[in-house]
């Protein structure tokens, strides 16, 4: 889970370890993995016309952006703890939300960072208009927040939870 302001991204300890750990694989067992890919395609022959090889050679420049993705975020992070079960959101919150106080059109979320995106919850940058207008917000508050259009949208913080993974 994280919050970043002014340059410096806040995670917690689990966040903090799980991209330390996709660093240091993707700066070591992951590069040598890549390197033998483009050497064994280098050696089909031609270079041009050898798809493989371009593969590889795009795969690496994806992975090499990840690892410096990860190196900056990793400089400028500072790790805390998870957000007191209060209900207030905040980043690190599983929040529940009914759009125009509707108890039947409601949504889950995670308020967090991209890097703690997974496939199991859907997750909200802090930094998003639906993030930046539930923030601070506590159970049973209304916020409000801009959609793309310029209209502003009205919703209902219905619960506040700390994220277990």
């Amino acid at each position: 889970m994280t919050q970043t302001s002014d340059n410096v991204t806040w995670l917690t300890q689990e966040a903090y370890d799980q991209l330390k750990n996709e660093l240091e694989y993707l700066s070591g067992p992951a590069r040598i993995e890549i390197a033998k890919k483009i050497e064994a395609a280098r050696e089909e022959g031609d270079l041009r016309e050898n798809g493989g090889y371009h593969a590889a050679k795009e795969e690496q420049g994806k992975q090499e952006l990840r690892v410096r993705q990860l190196t900056q975020l990793l400089q400028h992070a500072k790790v805390g703890e998870t957000p007191p079960d209060d209900g207030v959101v905040e980043p690190g919150m599983v929040v529940t939300i009914a759009f125009d106080g509707d108890p039947d059109d409601t949504t889950t979320f995670l308020l967090a960072s991209r890097e703690y995106a997974t496939g199991e919850i859907e997750t909200y940058s802090p930094q998003s208009p639906l993030g930046i207008g539930v923030s601070g917000k506590k159970v049973g508050d209304n916020a409000e927040y801009e959609l793309p259009n310029g209209r502003t949208a009205t919703v209902k913080i219905l619960e506040a939870k700390p994220y277990k993974g």
